[in-house]
């Protein structure tokens, strides 16, 4: 494959619509999936075609040798007031930025200059811990960066999108994959970057020192995608596999660091009738299906749980609130639970929606669309099906979508 720039066009519009609003930009997101490149070159191409001049675009790398004098909170803070020369905007763009011990006062200190627009990447565990916006006392705006969508993914694919599909649930979408030229690369740079990035920086920040037993975790969960599982369920296999030095409290713990470096994502069950949300067990999904499967040495290629994974990461990337729907039906008097794979809320719209891997006979839609007959809302019901066909609607009203259609056009739960 050949080099290309991908132009992240959807989170550049971001930066734009948050530009002056008094806040710190943060840009967080899973190591390696961006966040640097975003802000430079991208963000800082964009300033300099909309005319603002180059002086007034204060850029550091944080962790490139050239600048290591910065890496002291005092002496990065003097630098940047001593480039602030006259009261245009000055446009501060920091990346890794934690290298710097205290960074949080030298930005919050940099808010009270009106005439400074600050935006901030970082790329180790501490900086990607989900409770970083409180670091700035309510002064944050995050803005979250994840791995290429398939969409992004195709558009610097070298081949059509059934091939790029396969590569995609194989490989996944972080950007530095496309540069891998044969199936060993691809394979040893995502092992690499899962132990030697990911994995180490957990272990190093939490202080984790039963190695062992958050391997097999994260191997547990990997297995698991598309499942529903809870930290009890869990600790049940250890007990079961004679692993007894061990408590249900770390294991809280270790997905805990999982979810707070954005490797993966939890979403609970919601009871629909009820609504109400149901406490446990939970779904766990990766941010990249190209780690969770290197991470399993690529042995568990199973599309239907991938695919539906895909679909998660792709509605969180539009911004949807995801979860578990859940719903209780009266079946030979006793009480049966159905699942719906996603509600997705975003608004006031609301959309539930099954991954379906194929949909050759009209017995398996009726089953597919048995827990959407227990809805009674009027809200759209979809089933997202693997395959390029134009969306139709069952004898029941309910949406078919190809796959093809609703990872690559944005609008199409509205059709």
């Amino acid at each position: 494959m050949d080099s290309k720039i991908i132009e992240r066009t959807e989170y550049l519009k971001m930066l734009i619509n948050r530009k002056n609003n008094g806040l710190i930009k943060i840009i967080t997101g899973i190591r390696r999936c961006g966040k640097s490149f975003l802000l430079d070159p991208i963000f800082k191409n964009y300033l300099l075609a909309s005319g603002t001049p180059e002086d007034h675009i204060i850029k550091l790398s944080l962790d490139d040798i050239n600048n290591e004098q910065y890496l002291d909170a005092h002496a990065l803070n003097e630098y940047i007031l001593s480039q602030i020369v006259d009261n245009d905007n000055y446009y501060i763009l920091l990346d890794e930025i934690q290298m710097v011990p205290n960074f949080e006062l030298v930005l919050n200190g940099l808010l009270y200059k009106r005439n400074l627009d600050i935006y901030v990447t970082g790329s180790n565990s501490r900086f990607l811990s989900s409770d970083i916006i409180t670091e700035f006392r309510g002064r944050g705006d995050q803005i979250r960066i994840y791995p290429l969508s398939f969409k992004e993914f195709l558009g610097a694919f070298n081949g059509d999108k059934y091939s790029a599909w396969n590569e995609y649930l194989t490989y996944g979408g972080m950007p530095l994959i496309l540069n891998q030229q044969t199936e060993e690369q691809k394979s040893k740079y995502l092992k690499d970057l899962f132990e030697l990035t990911y994995k180490k920086d957990i272990v190093e920040r939490n202080n984790i020192s039963k190695d062992d037993i958050f391997d097999s975790l994260i191997d547990m969960l990997a297995s698991s995608v598309g499942s529903l599982t809870n930290p009890q369920k869990l600790y049940n296999a250890y007990i079961s596999n004679g692993i007894k030095n061990i408590s249900k409290n770390t294991l809280y713990s270790y997905i805990d660091y999982l979810l707070d470096s954005f490797l993966i994502e939890k979403a609970q069950r919601y009871d629909i009738k009820g609504k109400t949300y149901i406490t446990t067990p939970q779904k766990y999904y990766f941010a990249d299906i190209g780690l969770r499967n290197a991470r399993l040495n690529f042995r568990q290629i199973e599309e239907n749980h991938l695919m539906e994974n895909i679909i998660y990461n792709e509605l969180l990337k539009r911004g949807f609130n995801v979860d578990v729907g859940v719903v209780e039906i009266r079946n030979n008097n006793e009480n049966k639970q159905l699942e719906i794979d996603f509600v997705c809320n975003l608004g006031n719209k609301r959309y539930y929606i099954q991954s379906v891997l194929e949909l050759s006979t009209r017995d398996k839609t009726v089953q597919e669309e048995r827990p959407f007959m227990n809805i009674h809302d009027n809200f759209k019901k979809i089933l997202i099906v693997k395959g390029d066909f134009k969306p139709w609607y069952t004898e029941e009203g309910i949406l078919v979508l190809s796959l093809f259609d609703f990872l690559l056009n944005e609008n199409s739960l509205e059709f």
